[in-house]
């Protein structure tokens, strides 16, 4: 239901923003301050002017250039990567090895993208062509980095850039950054932009406004992006001062939830207390065993024995009563579990598991799980 209700307000919000583009009259010059994309033909234009730089403007090389721009069913910015991919070796390995889902993730940036010596056109170009293949292996760091290089206005096709460089900075959870780049493109991008950009950007506008600090959900984003990073094999420090994070943040919902338990007891409440006062009609009905001997146990039928009810209560409370929570985890043994998680037999672990996710939503269930079995995963916390 609230994902529905989303779409509807996204779709609203886009409907609303092309009427007041059509209201602006049919004259295609760009509003004050509005982002322009390179149309084909400056675009080309440009890449023949960078390969002259280069040395690469032989017959040849030209030829297979003409026949790049000649494919109008691919996007600018596919050929423009065709193109650098044509000129430059370097390129050509940095693209190649940006899409390769079994290569090992980057951990500093090209210094390719800092070079001085190559035009702005060319390094800003590329680092956008480099910045989307890395987030399409979820890569943010790395791609958000490399975007943080450049400008909107230095690329070929601005709406492009700010919308990979708000996909990043979503994932990441920087709401601030991402809000920004967004307004940035359903605005000043708003002539440019393909329509699931527009889309998808007012998705992660709206689920963004639901974002709340230090809640369930928050821990719950944080957690995936933890599973994110040990997935691509970001076991390191960044992700341990991650966790450490998490479980801090685990550790104060602990305790407001335990105040807010220990608030709803008023004074009085319990058991009476010998010596309280003489019984009313009707006390004690159907409050003793039997055979006498006392009020039965939690859980006993008329005519059980004592000894059985007395075991049967211990069986009980051995057990995990399902369906059932307090919505309070005990956090001494919290962090015994996560210490203790690698020496832990398998059972004993789905057991503990159990325990700590009874009652919650199966969203967050299944990413608190899904972060205690990662963290003993050899192939996920690789240096």
């Amino acid at each position: 239901m609230k994902r529905i209700l989303r779409t509807t307000i996204a779709l609203a919000i886009l409907v609303t923003l092309g009427g007041l583009a059509q209201a602006q009259g049919t004259d295609k010059k760009p509003a004050f301050g509005a982002l322009e994309a390179l149309n084909d033909k400056t675009a080309e234009a440009k890449l023949k002017v960078w390969l002259k730089e280069v040395g690469k403007s032989d017959p040849a090389t030209l030829a297979k250039l003409d026949a790049i721009w000649k494919d109008k069913q691919r996007t600018v910015l596919d050929r423009v990567a065709d193109s650098f991919a044509l000129g430059d070796p370097v390129a050509a390995k940095l693209m190649n090895e940006a899409r390769d889902p079994s290569a090992p993730a980057p951990v500093v940036l090209p210094g390719v993208f800092k070079d001085a010596k190559q035009s702005s056109f060319y390094r800003a170009n590329l680092g956008l062509i480099y910045a989307r293949a890395l987030i399409n292996r979820r890569v943010y760091e790395e791609a958000l980095s490399t975007l943080s290089l450049f400008g909107a206005d230095q690329v070929v096709d601005p709406s492009a850039f700010l919308f990979h460089r708000a996909v990043c900075e979503h994932q990441m959870r920087q709401k601030a950054d991402a809000t920004k780049s967004i307004l940035r493109l359903l605005e000043e991008g708003h002539a440019i932009s393909p329509e699931r950009y527009k889309t998808v950007a007012t998705l992660m506008l709206l689920d963004m406004h639901t974002w709340k600090d230090k809640d369930l959900g928050d821990i719950a984003g944080k957690m995936a992006n933890i599973e994110r990073r040990l997935d691509i094999a970001r076991g390191g420090p960044e992700t341990q001062r991650q966790q450490r994070e998490v479980l801090n943040r685990l550790d104060e919902l602990i305790k407001k939830l335990e105040n807010q338990e220990k608030n709803k007891k008023k004074p009085g409440d319990g058991p009476p207390k010998p010596g309280d006062g003489p019984p009313k009609p009707g006390d004690g009905q159907g409050d003793e065993c039997p055979d006498g001997n006392g009020p039965p146990m939690p859980g006993s039928k008329p005519g059980d024995p004592k000894g059985t009810q007395e075991s049967k209560q211990g069986a009980d409370v051995s057990k995990i009563a399902p369906g059932q929570s307090t919505g309070i985890v005990d956090q001494a043994k919290f962090r015994a579990l996560v210490a203790d998680w690698g020496r832990l037999p398998p059972r004993e672990r789905e057991r503990a598991l159990q325990e700590i996710t009874q009652g919650m939503s199966p969203r967050h269930r299944e990413s608190i799980e899904t972060y205690f079995r990662n963290l003993t995963n050899p192939a996920l916390n690789r240096k």
